[in-house]
C-alpha cells in the first residue's frame, strides 16, 4: 500500500561521486599538520570529499600522537599513480625527515618541502585528478630560502595555470572580500596603482558571487585608498584618478558598484551589511577587519583560477607548533568551502547547457 505498482521497483538514488580533494601540508616545522589531522577526525568533514594530503607522515603521526588522535589515513608514495576510492590517503614526501623539524623556524628545507607539497597538488589538478586544492600554512621567508621567487601561494598558483587575472579574496564573519593588491610594500604600491588594478578584483568577485554563491545580482562596495577616501582631492587624487573610474567601468559592465568609501567606516556592521561583496585596496586594509571578524575561522580563496583553491587564513604560528594548541576551526572551514566550490564546478562543467528556446525571458 505504498502507491508503487507490483511489477515495478523503485527509482534508484542518483549518487553523485564525491569530489576529491588536495590538502598540502605547508611548512612542516609550522602548524599544518596539526590543523589539517584535526579537522580531518571530524568525520562529518571527511564525509565531504575525497581526500589526498600531500605532506610527510612521520609529521603527521606526530600531530595526531599529541592530540590523542588514531591515524585515519592509508599511506602512499607519490612516485607511484594516486588512487584515493574513499577516505584519506597521505602521499607521503618521506625523504624530508620529520628530524629536521624539532626547531620551528623559517628554513630552506621548510620552504623546499612546502614547495614540493604544492607542486604535486597542482600536478594533479593539472590531470584533472584533484578537483580543489586546500593550502596550510606556509612561511614566505622559508620560500625565499629556498630560491623560489614567488612572495605566496596566490603568484607561483597563477604561473602555474597560466593565468592573467587572479585576486587573493576572504570569506568570513559574514564578509566577502577581495583585495586591488596583495603583497607588495605600501610605497611600492604607488607605482602600480592602476584603474585596471582596482577593476579587476571587482570583475572577479562579481564573478564569484553570481557562479559560486549563487547571487544573481551582487551589491558590491569599494573602499578608498587614503584617509576620508581623499575627501575630494584633499588627501590626494587616486579616489578621482583611479578608484571612480574603475567603478564607473564595472558599471558600464552592468554591475552593481558603489564607493569610494571611507575605509574606516566601511567595516562597520550598518554598511558593510549593505553589501554583498567589499573589494579592499591592500592587504591590511582589508585583513585587518577581516581577522578581527573571523580571526580563526575566515578562509582564503583565489579567484581567476580554472579549479578552486582555499587556504587557512593564518601563518605557520611557529611559536606554537609542536604544543597541539593550534585551532583548526579555519581548515575545517577551507575544506568545507573548498568542497562546496568544487561540487559547483563540477556541476556547471556536467551540466548541458539549456537551448535558447527552452531560456525563459
Amino acid at each position: 500500500m505504498n502507491g508503487i505498482p507490483e511489477n515495478s521497483s523503485p527509482t534508484p538514488a542518483i549518487i553523485e561521486p564525491r569530489v576529491t580533494i588536495a590538502i598540502t601540508m605547508g611548512d612542516p616545522a609550522g602548524i599544518g599538520a596539526e590543523v589539517i589531522v584535526k579537522a580531518l577526525a571530524d568525520s562529518d568533514i571527511r564525509s565531504l570529499a575525497r581526500f589526498v594530503i600531500y605532506g610527510i607522515e612521520e609529521c603527521l603521526e606526530a600531530a595526531a600522537d599529541s592530540a590523542g588522535i588514531r591515524p585515519f589515513w592509508f599511506r602512499a608514495c607519490p612516485t607511484e599513480p594516486l588512487r584515493i576510492d574513499t577516505g584519506v590517503l597521505v602521499a607521503d614526501y618521506n625523504q624530508y625527515h620529520a628530524c629536521y623539524w624539532v626547531h620551528a623556524r623559517p628554513t630552506a628545507s621548510g620552504g623546499e618541502a612546502s614547495l614540493a607539497f604544492v607542486d604535486a597538488a597542482i600536478d594533479g589538478m593539472k590531470a584533472s585528478i584533484i578537483d580543489a586544492m586546500v593550502t596550510g600554512p606556509i612561511n614566505k621567508e622559508s620560500w625565499h630560502l629556498s630560491g623560489c621567487r614567488f612572495p605566496g601561494h596566490t603568484e607561483k598558483l597563477a604561473k602555474a595555470f597560466d593565468a592573467k587575472r587572479v585576486t587573493m579574496a576572504f570569506v568570513g564573519g559574514g564578509m566577502r572580500l577581495a583585495l586591488a593588491s596583495t603583497h607588495i610594500g605600501l610605497f611600492q604600491l604607488r607605482n602600480s596603482f592602476t584603474i585596471g588594478l582596482v577593476f579587476q578584483p571587482i570583475d572577479l568577485l562579481h564573478e564569484a558571487l553570481q557562479k559560486w554563491f549563487g547571487i544573481p545580482h551582487p551589491k558590491l562596495a569599494v573602499a578608498g585608498l587614503n584617509p576620508h577616501a581623499s575627501e575630494n582631492g584633499a588627501f590626494g587624487d587616486e579616489e578621482t584618478r583611479i578608484i571612480t573610474p574603475a567603478i564607473e567601468m564595472a558599471r558600464n559592465h552592468g554591475m552593481d558598484v558603489e564607493g569610494p568609501f571611507p575605509a574606516d567606516t566601511l567595516f562597520t556592521p550598518r554598511r558593510r551589511n549593505q553589501f554583498d561583496g567589499i573589494i579592499a585596496m591592500y592587504h591590511d586594509q582589508g585583513l585587518i577587519p577581516m581577522k578581527m571578524l573571523a580571526f580563526d575561522s575566515a578562509v582564503n580563496v583565489t579567484l581567476g583560477l580554472p579549479m578552486p583553491r582555499t587556504s587557512v587564513d593564518h601563518g605557520t604560528a611557529f611559536d606554537i607548533a609542536g604544543t597541539d594548541t593550534a585551532d583548526p576551526t579555519s581548515m575545517k572551514e577551507a575544506i568545507r568551502l573548498a568542497c562546496q566550490l568544487a561540487r559547483q564546478q563540477r556541476e556547471e562543467i556536467t551540466t548541458p547547457a539549456m537551448p535558447k528556446s527552452c531560456e525563459t525571458s
